[in-house]
This record gives structure tokens, sequence and C-alpha cells, in this order.
């Protein structure tokens, strides 16, 4: 069984090579169609890039299993003790866009936990990893999670409705919003202090995550879903019950207000 860290490199080469296509594609009119039932929109870079991932890192680790978002789910990877959980774009919308902050997240999943993530934004040249027990990195530098100055209002990646007070029987918490449009990109900026919290209170898809929650994990955040419980990977339905991430202090609170303990996050 290769070591984290050698996944690790694995999964940093795949990103580049992702990158490559995506940038390809970006602002060059990419065809787009829309997934049913209204699972949004799908382009021919997403598609492009997913084959890719798939044929190199099947082929460098045959025993593993895969999911992917654009790859139909097969009930193989259950069986199968690592997995690579892959979003070829993560983003999309802002990749139609022509945004740049859109990301490539992959990855390695062993006995459901992270052990290897990485999570790429090509047109930002900016590249967060991270192995399990290692730490994480920006672009080869070592990050760390922060918590809000003395006094300053939390920043929070949330969207509006997850600040509405039915979600917080303790008190809606009091914190400013902020926001990046790949969900992948918001767990990694979690590892350098750029925000304090994320809050999700939706299920939310293992691909868009895996990757992002071990880096922000690595770089100090406790990450959990919206109970405060652990994340578990590679579920039969591949979900997690949501996302709360911030430092210890921050996150107890948080998860308390939401849990209607009767404690209100105020900085």
């Amino acid at each position: 069984m290769p070591e984290p860290e050698e996944d690790l490199q694995l999964l940093i080469d795949a990103a580049r090579a992702a990158g490559d296509i995506a940038t390809r594609h970006f602002r060059a009119t990419p065809k787009v169609w829309e997934k049913p039932d209204g699972a949004g929109p799908v382009t021919e870079a997403d598609l492009e890039v997913d084959a890719m991932l798939r044929d190199t890192l099947c082929a460098a680790r045959p025993g593993y299993g895969w999911l992917s978002e654009e790859t139909p789910d097969s009930p193989d990877r259950l069986s199968r003790d690592t997995v690579f959980i892959v979003d070829p774009i993560d983003g999309t919308r802002a990749f139609i866009d022509g945004q740049p902050s859109f990301a490539h997240s992959l990855a390695v999943v062993r006995h459901g936990r992270p052990v290897a993530g990485v999570v790429y934004l090509p047109v930002r040249d900016r590249m967060f990893t991270a192995s399990i027990g290692q730490g994480a990195s920006l672009n080869g530098h070592p990050i760390s999670a922060g918590g809000p100055a003395s006094g300053d209002l939390p920043k929070v990646f949330a969207s509006k409705p997850n600040l509405q007070a039915r979600n917080w029987p303790g008190g809606v918490p009091q914190v400013e919003i902020t926001y990046r449009p790949s969900i992948a990109y918001r767990l990694a900026l979690m590892g350098t202090g750029k925000a304090h919290a994320l809050v999700a209170f939706r299920d939310t898809w293992e691909w868009d995550v895996a990757a992002g929650a071990l880096i922000a994990t690595e770089a100090g955040a406790i990450v959990t879903d919206r109970t405060g419980d652990s994340l578990r990977f590679n579920n039969l339905k591949p979900l997690v019950n949501g996302l709360l991430i911030a430092q210890d202090g921050l996150h107890k609170q948080l998860v308390a207000a939401h849990n209607g303990d009767g404690l209100r996050p105020t900085s």
C-alpha cells in the first residue's frame, strides 16, 4: 500500500495535468450541457478532465476505488479500502462565466478518512495540499487556520439561508459573511485564516469536500458535520451531513448554537 505522501505526489501531478486541460478551455466558449434533475451544468472541460484523471489515477493505483462527480457511480467502490474521490472542476458555473476561482479537488480516502488531498486553482496558480499527519501547504509553504482578532466578528463562509434563525435554536451567530464560488476552495482557504468558520447545513457531495476537509484539518481547524460529528467518506450515497468548520473554541460555540445549547458565538 503506497504511503499518503506518495499518493499526494500522484494527486499533485494529476491536478497540474487537469489544470492544463481546464485552462485550454477557459474563456474559450466550451460546450455546456445541463445535467438531469436540476443537478447543474457540465462542460466539455469537466468531462475531459474527468476522463484524464480516471485513466491516470486508476492506472497508477489499480486497487483503489473511484468516485467522481462526472463518472456514473458504481457499487464497486464500496468494497475498496481506499478510494479516489474527485471533482474534476469544482465551481463549474464560475468556470463558464470566466471567473478564475474554479478548482480541481482530488482526494485519496482510506477506511472512510481522507489521507491525501489537493485543491488546485490553475488560473490563480494556487496549489493547496495535505497528507494525514503532515500538515497543510499552499504552493509548498505551510498554512495554518486562524481565529478573529479580539473584538472582531468572525468571518464565515456561508450563504444567507444558513444564517436563518430556524438553523440556530441557541441564537443566531453574529458574523461577517464572505464567499468564494468553489466550495473546495472555501475549505482550503479555511487553512489560511482568510475566514474563521465555514457553515453549510445542506447535505454536501463528498467530491466537493473530501480534499478540502483534509487540508482544513491538517491546517488546525476542526472539521465536522453540521451536528458536530466526524465526517466519514465513501458512503453508499456519497453525501456528508453538512459542514461546520472553525478553530476549536469557535467551533464549539457554533455547534452549541446550532444544536440549541444556548451559546451564541460573537467573536
